[in-house]
């Protein structure tokens, strides 16, 4: 069963490498560069000049070059097409990971049968978001100069959510302790929130409201908008995937609520086994708050965009650790 263990240990590895090297293509604009989905023949980028000027006359014919990019060179290109060529070829790298070591072990009988329901569950969800990813960049090729906010907050969310199961598989895998199982549904909770808070987080990174209202704890001089500035657009909710102000101001309210439930999961678990566990949760949510104010306040430089990303990711893994440690028992 260690075997299995680290499996799922490394698999989850790589959906984090995923999911920071999404980030790094949508920060670079390079998402679309790629204008079709040839799952054999993308395994290789181009080889030949003709190649690339191939690749380079479809890339021109989609509405993102010609609004925004047209003119840029042969050079550009590459380096934009490199990020989400990449990112692609992770997914493919993700997926034989996953199936190929899943069919041995399932060969070599070290697969309960519950476990192999979660582990096919988990397959499923890899497949799917290959086809969600695709979903997501379809919705740029055509009218739009880049991807929709809704299928991108999908994608990431749905990456996140796996990333999350490998997690909690594999942690229930590790041998029985004496944490014991009070505050499984409170942790439980905070895993929902944070997974909540990166969907809103994709709607803020795709409206690009965290290059407007750069202060804080203000927001365009208050602390709450006026309703008449949250729900400009009609219908209403469109507001929350639309609106920047209300997009923004919702991605800070979330983040506060996530923060009050991590100090209120502290309390709760105080003077029993998993405190310092909860408190080591707390302080990375914190970690986490204090650089997305500073991210927020600096407009969003790539570093530390990336790096923001990447603190969900550490918020997500600690938290679905503890949980399913909660839940071993």
């Amino acid at each position: 069963m260690s075997d299995v263990r680290r499996w799922l240990w490394a698999i989850a590895a790589l959906v984090a490498g995923m999911v920071m090297l999404g980030g790094a293509t949508r920060l670079t604009g390079s998402g679309l560069s790629i204008t079709e989905w040839n799952v054999v023949t993308g395994v290789f980028p181009p080889l030949t000049d003709a190649a690339w000027l191939a690749e380079f006359e479809k890339y021109k014919a989609i509405p993102q070059y010609q609004a925004i990019n047209q003119g840029m060179s042969l050079a550009d290109f590459k380096f934009i097409f490199f990020w989400e060529w990449a990112h692609r070829l992770l997914g493919r790298i993700v997926g034989f990971a996953f199936a190929i070591p899943l069919a041995f072990f399932w060969w070599r009988g070290k697969i309960g049968l519950a476990l192999r329901w979660k582990l096919l569950v988990l397959l499923f969800l890899g497949g799917l978001q290959g086809t969600v990813g695709w979903w997501m960049v379809a919705s740029g090729l055509s009218v739009r100069t880049d991807v929709s906010q809704y299928r991108l907050a999908v994608h990431l969310t749905l990456a996140c959510i796996i990333f999350v199961a490998l997690v909690w598989v594999a942690t229930s895998l590790l041998p029985k302790h004496k944490l014991g199982k009070r505050g499984k549904i409170f942790a439980v909770v905070l895993i929902v929130l944070a997974l909540l808070q990166v969907f809103l987080g994709a709607i803020v990174a795709k409206t690009n409201a965290g290059l407007t209202y750069n202060t804080w704890p203000l927001i365009d001089g208050v602390f709450h908008p006026k309703g008449a500035q949250l729900f400009l657009l009609q219908p209403w909710w469109r507001n929350f995937f639309e609106n920047v102000l209300a997009v923004q101001f919702n991605h800070r309210m979330t983040a506060y609520l996530l923060w009050f439930v991590s100090l209120g999961y502290v309390i709760y678990q105080r003077n029993r086994p998993a405190q310092s566990q909860a408190v080591m949760l707390f302080l990375l949510i914190t970690a986490q708050a204090a650089l997305g104010i500073v991210t927020l306040l600096l407009a969003v430089p790539l570093a530390l965009g990336l790096a923001h990303q990447a603190g969900a990711v550490v918020v997500l893994a600690y938290a679905s650790y503890h949980a399913a440690r909660l839940r071993n028992v």
